[in-house]
């Protein structure tokens, strides 16, 4: 079942990161389907530096930040990778989630071609621009709504009573200063999907 609009527009950015671990999220693009279950989640808020509308910035890119809950944020990252997040919050609350890793549940010989793999490894979908590239999310998908049948969240079956969620700092945000060392990433302990990135800071 796809999760409803009111998951999205809870207050908190962080209890909706932790909340979508164990998610399935999917995509559905020319008649043919991908899914992975979220592994690994970091939240952004407005209120912190390392959000790219902090301070209730407001540019071109991050517009969309400031949607209602349950919309699609993609950019670009380096020039190279396509990071999918998706906004949360009420409108004008610049909030969002970014999806760093998934495992993959379905579709599994469709992401090996768009990634040009051969077999499954766990560089498939362990990191963020790797996993859009696997579900096909690109840019031109910024924007859009997670309730029409493109791009949606089900609930899942990814968590039980022994999964451990970890909490750590964000990957790549040492311009945030202090705010790097926020506990903001989410992760299921033990699971090779999620990414191996270097989240150690020293300010």
């Amino acid at each position: 079942m796809k999760l409803e609009k009111s998951f999205f527009l809870e207050e908190s950015v962080t209890q909706v990161a932790r909340k979508l671990l164990g998610k399935t999220l999917c995509t559905y693009f020319d008649k043919r389907l991908t899914c992975g279950i979220i592994v690994e989640t970091e939240a952004y808020s407005y209120r912190e530096k390392a959000c790219h509308a902090y301070n209730n910035r407001r540019t071109a890119r991050t517009e969309t930040l400031f949607h209602e809950g349950g919309t699609c944020y993609v950019y670009l990252c380096y020039g190279i990778h396509k990071l999918f997040n998706i906004v949360t919050n009420k409108e004008g609350t610049a909030e969002a989630v970014l999806i760093r890793a998934v495992e993959p549940l379905e579709g599994i010989d469709i992401m090996l071609e768009r990634r040009g793999f051969a077999e499954k490894d766990q560089r498939l979908t362990s990191g963020p621009g790797k996993l859009s590239q696997a579900l096909g999310i690109g840019l031109n998908h910024d924007k859009l709504n997670l309730f029409g049948n493109n791009i949606w969240v089900e609930n899942g079956n990814g968590l039980n009573g022994k999964t451990v969620i970890e909490k750590s700092p964000r990957i790549g945000v040492a311009y945030a200063k202090k705010d790097a060392l926020l506990p903001w990433r989410f992760s299921l302990r033990d699971n090779v999907w999620v990414s191996k990135g270097n989240n150690t800071y020293n300010f």
